[in-house]
């Protein structure tokens, strides 16, 4: 394990520029993250865009409008394509959102096979984790292609639980909340991880004590809005 976790800055260095922005990426590389957590929907046409809600204040909801209308509109709302280019590198992890209870619920998983065909396109799968919070999107992911590094992300769930169904489902990471891998939770989270083969991503940490805490523990990643100041924290 390396000496330090990853640290992977939250929608890119989103303290110094909007998040999910192409700015906030080019920040996240300035600031020295390892790589960036990013969100991913889709347009009516079937564009993949960057961006965290299912609609844009002023504009409406992404998956009904088509990308020359967004971009025209809203042209501060990135593609992926255009965000892999400017973290060209870096790791990336791709949220892929398509929850069944907002308004773009992506039943057919058509915005988890389309990152997939770019990972594949662009040769990425040593640079890029696919994650979710819908576990079946990153089963789906896998079924896909087996060579893309797959990630779950939770709330409020105890890692004793998750981390079994994480391994027995294949998939490498688990990406837990700051709230349940607190500083006193972490060390016996790190272990059983260890046992399961599986790899914890914390997020989103940006108290100081908390993110030495998780790197004493041995966390893999910690996902944070504050890049910089988590590097000179561990650096320091």
């Amino acid at each position: 394990m390396a000496s330090r976790p990853l640290i992977l800055a939250h929608q890119g260095s989103s303290r110094r520029a909007p998040g999910n922005s192409l700015d906030a990426f080019t920040f996240a590389r300035e600031d020295g993250a390892d790589g960036v957590e990013l969100d991913v929907r889709r347009t009516a046409d079937g564009v993949l865009v960057v961006y965290h809600d299912s609609e844009v204040e002023g504009v409406g909801l992404l998956a009904a409008r088509h990308y020359a209308e967004l971009r025209s509109e809203a042209p501060r709302v990135a593609t992926l394509s255009e965000a892999l280019d400017v973290l060209d590198g870096m790791i990336v992890n791709i949220e892929v959102k398509c929850l069944p209870w907002e308004p773009d619920a992506d039943d057919e998983r058509t915005v988890a096979a389309a990152v997939v065909a770019m990972i594949g396109e662009r040769e990425l799968h040593e640079h890029v984790v696919v994650s979710s919070f819908d576990l079946d999107a990153v089963d789906f992911v896998r079924s896909l292609d087996s060579r893309v590094v797959t990630g779950w992300l939770t709330m409020g769930q105890d890692p004793q639980a998750t981390l079994p169904i994480a391994r027995a489902r294949g998939h490498e990471w688990l990406h837990p909340d700051s709230g349940v891998l607190t500083a006193e939770a972490a060390p016996d989270a790190v272990r059983l991880a260890a046992e399961h083969g599986v790899k914890l991503d914390v997020w989103t940490v940006d108290d100081e004590d908390h993110i030495r805490a998780l790197a004493a523990a041995g966390v893999h990643a910690v996902i944070t809005n504050v890049p910089a100041v988590a590097l000179a924290v561990l650096d320091g």
